[in-house]
Order: C-alpha cells, then structure tokens, then sequence
C-alpha cells in the first residue's frame, strides 16, 4: 500500500524523516489539513536552538516521497524504529486540529464593516455599506459594497427599514473607493503591486466614466493607511486631491562591465542593471517600501495629475482636505504633516510624533506656471495636530491634537479638540488664534466624560445645525457616540447611556446616525439613530434594529455565541501609594465573558486572561471573532484594561510609565484574584494570552507568578528591552515606559540604562519560569524584531520548559494577514486546550 494513502502516516513519517536527520524533538503542525496547506511546517526543537522548517509541498512532494520510502526501507530493516520516536501530532491530537480548524473557519467567515455613506436624491435616500471578509485561499481580505433603500415611517413608532440589495458586489482589485460630495460620482483606487500604474476610475450610476492610468515616474501608491491618508473631492467636483508615494530618487545605473553609466548616457546596454543609491530612512513598522508621502491633485476631466510642490522633503504630508471654495477666494489644501528631517521614528500607532496642520495655495487647472507657492504653518502653538475638518459653513477649520502625548512621550494620550477661524478671503495671517474646544481631562468624575480618544473623524461629521458634530470615542471599556455643541461647549452621550456594547459612527443622514453596534458575544448590527426634540428642545436619538441583519451568521456561530454573556467587572487596584494622582488610584475595568451554562457541573470553565498592548491603547467591550471562537468552545475570558490604558482619564494613563513591569502586572493580578474570588474561575485552569506589551505582561506574569497560569500564549511580544531598544523603530518608547519621561532617550544607551531596561523586562524573572508557552512570531515586525522573541524563548528551552513557536515568514506586528490569524488561534486553541484538558 502506498503510505501516502494515509494522512497520518504520511505526517508521522515525515516526522520520522526529520528527526532522524536533525536528531532532534519535532512537533509538526499542518495549515489547513496536509494536503490542503501550501506548506507543511516542521518544528524542530533542539536544546539552545529553534527553527522552523517550510516544505512547499505543491513543487516538492514527489521528492518528499522518495526521501519518506528510503526511511520507510530503513524503518523495515530495523535500521530505526518509529515507536522510538516522539512525534509531535498524535493522532488525538490531529483529530482536535480538525475539529477546531472547522469551527475557527466560521467565525473567520463574519465579515467586518468597515465604512458607509448616505446618499440623498429624488429616489430617497441610499446607503452604501463598505465591507470586508477574510479569504484564507489568497490570504487576502475580500472587499465588496452592500448597498440599501431606507425608507422612513413619520408614525409615533419611529421605525426605519433598510431595504438591501439582494447581493453584495465584490470590488475585485480596489484599494479604495469614495464617492463624490453630491454622491453622483465614486473614485475607485486600484494600487500596483509591482511596477504596473495606479489605476483611477470614475464611476456614475451606470457606468464607468473614465479610467486613467498614473505611471510610477509620477508617483508610487496612494496612502490609503488611515495616517497618511487623504483624499479628497474639491466642492465642484473637478478635481481630487490625494497623498501618494513620491517617486524615488534616481539610482545609479551599470552596464554589462560593471561600469558606471552617466545619467544622460544612451547607451541601451540589456545586461545594465540599477544600484541600490543612497538608503533612504522609512516610517517604521507597516511602512516598509514608503520612504516619502506627498500631495498630488487630478484632474478628473483631463486625467492630469498635478504633484503640488512647495512642500519640504521634511515634511510627510497626510489627511488632505480642500479649503472652502468660496467666489473671489483663494483655495487652499489643508493637511496634517509629520516632520521627519531628522530620524523617522515609527510612527504606526504613535501619536506622540510631533505634526501640525499645514495649508498652501493650490493652482487653478488651467494654470501653467507651475509656481511653487509657500507653505503656511497653522498650528505654530501647539506641539501636535492632526485630522483636519472645516465647517460646514467655511468659517472655521476643526482639528484633534495629542499634544498630551507629544509633550509627554506616551506614545498615545488623551486627545483635545481646537478650532481655528479660516479667513473668507483666503488670505492667511502670519498668526493663527487656536481655540480649545476640548481641553485633556485628567481625572473625570464616576459617570462622567472621560476625555477624548478618537484618532480620527467623519468626513462630514456635522448635524443640519453645522455647529453640532458626531464622533465616536472610548469611554472607559467601551466605545461610544458623542454630540458636541461647539457654541455651547456642551457634550452628550447619543449612543444609549445604559449600553455597555460599543457604539461607533458610520454616516450621518441629516441629522439622524447610521452606527454600528457590537459586543464580544454578538456579531456587529447596523443600528439607526433618528434625532427627536424633547420638551426642553433638547435633541436626544431613538435608535432603532435594522430588521434584516447586514450579515447572516453560520448556525455553528449563531449556537456558539447564543450561551455566551458578558459584563464589565469593577477592580480595585492594590498597593496604592500616596503619591498617585487622585484619578489613578480609582478602579480599573475587566470585561468578563463566560457561559450562562458556567458552574452546571459546580466547576467553572477554564479562564483565558487577555491583555492588550500598547500599553497605552484599550481592548473595548466589542465583537472579536478570534476571543469569541475562544469562548465558544468553552473558555470564560477576562479582558484586562489595567491603568495606562486609553478611555479612563489622563492621570490613570500617566501613572504606568516609569512602572511598567510592576504596575500593570499587579493591576492584571488584582483582576484574576478578583475573578476567583467572585467564584468566576477555577484557580487550577488560568491561561493567558497577549501580543506587543500584552505580551510583555503574559511573560512578565509566567515569571512573577509561576504557580498562577498553566499554559500561556504570546504574539510579538516584548521579552527584552535592552536588546530591543537597538533595533526597534521606536526606541523612543522604550525609554519613556521604563524611565517615565523623554529626556533620558539616547540613541547610544548607557551601561546604566541598559541594566535598568533589563531588570524591568520579563527575561529578567526568566529562571522562575515553568509555565509552558505558545509564541507566535512574526519575521517581518519592525516594533518588536522576531530576535527579541528567540532569545526569550532559547532561554526557555536550555532550562526545559516546554515551548512551541510559530514564525509567519510574511507577517509584521500585528499577525494579522488572514492565514497567520486562523493558525494563530487554533494553534492558542489547541495549546490551552491541552495544560486545561478541555
């Protein structure tokens, strides 16, 4: 019989093959079934040395076949035996691999909804919803549009039916689509993925209008990151505005010999090839390749595309927005610029980057002067500015800051809002008067507005009004709807004051809301909004279900979640010094999910502890497929928003830099004591689970508490920071977390902060540690580079604790390209499966 007519064999065998060859431990794990995946990885396990072997198997199975007969020859010879081997997939445990991939595929199927826009015309009013949903096949994420009727009933029962198109249409190939002001007109953006152009279309309601292609001597791809992205429709719709790569300087160029070839030679030499030129500094972490963001403008009756110059190479431009185009007046782009002359720290993630808000002069379409004009700096007094949005009347331009973080350090901070009066005749003065509009709030009262935490605002965020604006925002673990007045000052919460979903805005219609709304135990639901006055003229929203889900659920979906709950746990937090700030020694936040069957049996189910990353980031009471799956097949989870995290005030967030290590491990202990002291887990059956600094706390905590968790998964996570402040592009944090302010960064490290960067770092609790740990690496991450993992996890193994290590060869911080994401969480399934004996 053939041994490859069986799967288990055949993996058994291939196992065999390994070690025989390596004399080492091997644990396999397949992607998808084995003859499914593009790759069966082999982990080979060695004393001080760990790696991971890919076999292609679409180009390399007819050798794998001949090397697996030879050891199956020698296997029969008693040469060596199988039984003597350990193999790493049992058949157990191959059967759970199976079992899990069938159910984790279904929650990886929910499609995310990403964005909407409201269209108002003679036919009445038209929504059209931007989705996206993982295709594991291409290990890309498939978009398309879902588009609706919303008819409204006037009847005292407020109702609103969104009548759906019958299918979604698949947007094949697009990179980004936005409609024009009137709605008449969509832009549809498809970037390159080589040297090919960047394809712009224009669409009507029909039909496409026109197309035209922009080679790469005139720019790279459009920056569609939501940092840098802009784009943007002029008020008459004739031109658009957008940030795309500049091209790159000239290379020097060799012929067949080796020798130079000047810039003007002729020559067409075939064997020529292009140096590599001058290294040019990147933006870090998701912007390798982007070295330069500039502002370019079309022409969408000629197809000519304007690069706007003006603009330092210093300068990295985002966020483009067109002034108001009034008669007579000068129209200006206005747009967030980031200063990088120096070196550019990453800036994915950071607010803490100084920028400000720019404007300069854009030339009329039929101007051929090609005049650089100057540049105006709106925001000289203020360190940070960023999301520039003007009035709908023109007469003021609205802006967010994270000055808090700038002025501090921490990477993310309690944001502020100002405005700024924008000059009906175009003329800018040297000076500009900025306004607070929202001021940082350092220690809110219980109930009350805890600051800004909004990173970003609707296109068109205003009511009818034109002085009341909607945003969404974190308010202590969720993510809320927010009015603001901006002539009263007044703030008012307009998603239901008694929900603890998360709530964020999608589209205004009129004055009504098109929001999405979700918890980590249902899926996401579009949700109406429709503006009604109160006696006191005051506006409140009644909100209504839209009657046909946007999406159906999978019954295994709909089954695994219909038993699951949640609520908001309040934790005191402990060893509170005098010295703290009044607003961080208040309670912090868990999110406990758990089964409503939990305790039948008189046991709790196993609890997974999730923590977050940044750290100065949140994890809100909203849908996660990944922690959902996991509380499906049976674990309780408690999701950890321990002081530094964003959405509980400015002096809660301050407190932990300086501590970390210390602080936010003690708040992450005090939530799990408090979770079996509620009786809400089983002390013998505690896991964790982090990535980035989530995972800094997961090793931290298998250190300081040995005896607390049994098994324990990390996703890049920070092991050391002595041997990551070298490599990191943002060495600026870590300074800043372990000393607590920005003065003491260096780029040359003392002996004295290399110790302290040690002694507050997970690996310095290493000989503690006995908790076996899954970790989950990525090769291209630029924030936490993969060798600050491996050396962790080379310590790990010479004193024997059991470890398991995916690497994602393509993958960069977040782990998040779909195929990483559904091995990642099966295999955490699996792992935690295993030390819980669920």
């Amino acid at each position: 019989m053939d041994v490859f007519s069986d799967k288990s064999k055949s993996i058994s065998l291939i196992s065999m093959m390994a070690r025989i060859y390596t004399h080492s431990t091997i644990t396999c794990s397949t992607n998808l079934g084995f003859f499914r995946s593009s790759h069966l990885h082999l982990h080979l396990r060695r004393p001080i040395f760990l790696r991971t072997l890919a076999l292609p198997l679409t180009k390399t199975q007819s050798s794998c076949k001949t090397w697996i007969r030879r050891f199956v020859a020698m296997d029969s010879s008693g040469t060596d035996s199988a039984k003597e081997l350990h193999v790493g997939l049992d058949s157990t445990t191959e059967e759970e691999y199976a079992t899990q991939s069938k159910l984790l595929q279904e929650f990886m199927s929910v499609p995310t909804i990403d964005k909407a826009w409201i269209f108002n015309s003679g036919s009445g009013t038209q929504a059209m919803v931007s989705m996206s949903q993982a295709n594991l096949l291409a290990n890309k994420r498939r978009k398309f549009m879902l588009s609706a009727h919303i008819s409204k009933e006037e009847s005292g029962n407020q109702s609103v039916n969104f009548h759906w198109a019958p299918f979604p249409i698949e947007m094949t190939g697009a990179s980004a689509f936005v409609p024009s002001p009137s709605g008449l007109k969509l832009l549809v953006i498809r970037n390159p993925e080589n040297e090919s152009p960047t394809k712009f279309e224009i669409w009507n309601s029909s039909q496409l209008e026109k197309e035209f292609h922009i080679p790469q001597k005139v720019h790279g791809s459009v920056y569609l990151d939501g940092w840098f992205e802009g784009i943007s429709w002029n008020s008459d719709e004739t031109r658009v505005a957008y940030v795309a790569e500049e091209p790159s300087l000239p290379k020097p160029t060799f012929d067949h010999l080796g020798y130079y070839k000047k810039e003007n030679s002729l020559d067409k030499d075939i064997g020529s090839w292009k140096g590599q030129g001058d290294w040019e500094d990147e933006w870090g972490e998701a912007y390798a390749g982007k070295k330069q963001p500039a502002l370019f403008v079309l022409d969408v009756d000629s197809g000519e595309v304007e690069h706007i110059k003006g603009v330092p190479r210093s300068i990295s431009v985002g966020q483009v927005v067109w002034s108001p185009n009034s008669k007579g007046s000068t129209q200006f782009l206005v747009f967030a610029g980031w200063l990088g002359d120096k070196r550019k720290l990453g800036l994915k993630y950071c607010y803490n980057r100084p920028c400000a808000i720019y404007a300069i002069k854009c030339t009329e379409p039929k101007d051929d002067s090609n005049e650089a004009f100057p540049i105006h700096n709106l925001t000289k007094s203020i360190s940070n500015g960023f999301s520039p949005r003007f009035s709908k009347d023109g007469k003021f331009l609205l802006f967010l800051s994270a000055k808090g973080a700038v002025d501090s350090g921490a990477h993310c901070s309690t944001e502020s809002l100002h405005k700024i009066s924008w000059p009906s005749d175009g003329k800018l003065p040297e000076s500009t008067n900025i306004v607070d509009v929202i001021e940082v709030v350092n220690c809110p009262e219980d109930g009350c507005f805890p600051g800004l935490y909004v990173t970003g605002l609707l296109s068109d965020p205003w009511l009818s009004d034109g002085h009341t604006l909607i945003l969404s925002s974190y308010w202590r673990s969720c993510r809320v709807i927010l009015s603001l007045n901006l002539i009263s000052g007044e703030i008012s919460r307009v998603s239901p004051n008694d929900s603890d979903y998360s709530w964020n805005v999608l589209a205004l219609d009129g004055d009504n809301i098109v929001a999405v709304s979700s918890s980590p135990v249902s899926v996401p639901e579009i949700k109406y909004g429709k503006k009604v006055l109160d006696p006191s003229r005051k506006p409140s929203w009644h909100w209504s279900n839209i009657q046909k889900p946007i999406f159906k659920c999978s019954e295994k979906v709909t089954s695994g979640l219909s038993s699951l709950q949640f609520k908001i746990l309040n934790v005191p937090v402990s060893n509170v010094s005098e010295c703290l700030t009044e607003g961080a020694k208040k309670p912090i936040e868990a999110i406990y999910v758990s089964s409503s069957k939990t305790k039948e049996n008189g046991k709790c189910d196993p609890l997974v502890v999730v923590l977050h990353g940044g750290p100065h980031s949140v994890a809100p009471c909203s849908f996660s497929k990944q922690l959902a799956y996991l509380s499906s097949i049976g674990y309780s989870l408690l999701i950890v928003n321990y002081r530094g995290s964003l959405g509980f005030g400015e002096d809660a967030l301050q407190s932990l830099p300086g501590k970390v290590g210390s602080q936010d491990v003690n708040d992450v202990l005090s939530a799990v004591d408090h979770a079996v002291g509620m009786g809400l887990a089983d002390p013998s059956r505690i896991t964790v689970l982090g990535g980035s600094h989530g995972g800094f706390l997961t090793t931290h905590l298998i250190g300081q508490a040995p005896d607390k968790f049994v098994a324990a998964a990390a996703r890049n996570p920070v092991c050391n920071i002595a041997s990551m402040v070298g490599i990191t592009d943002i060495p600026d944090w870590c300074f800043f977390e372990a000393y607590g302010d920005q003065i003491h960064y260096t780029e040359a490290p003392s002996p004295e902060d290399m110790s302290l960067f040690h002694q507050i770092s997970p690996i310095s609790h290493i000989s503690k540690v006995k908790t076996p740990t899954l970790f989950l690496l990525g090769t291209m991450d630029l924030r936490v580079p993969i060798s600050n993992g491996f050396q962790y996890v080379r310590a790990l193994q010479e004193k024997g604790v059991e470890v398991k290590v995916l690497v994602f060869p393509n993958d960069n911080h977040p782990l998040d390209r779909p195929q990483t994401d559904y091995e990642s969480f099966l295999n955490i399934a699996v792992w935690f499966n295993k030390y819980c004996k669920l």
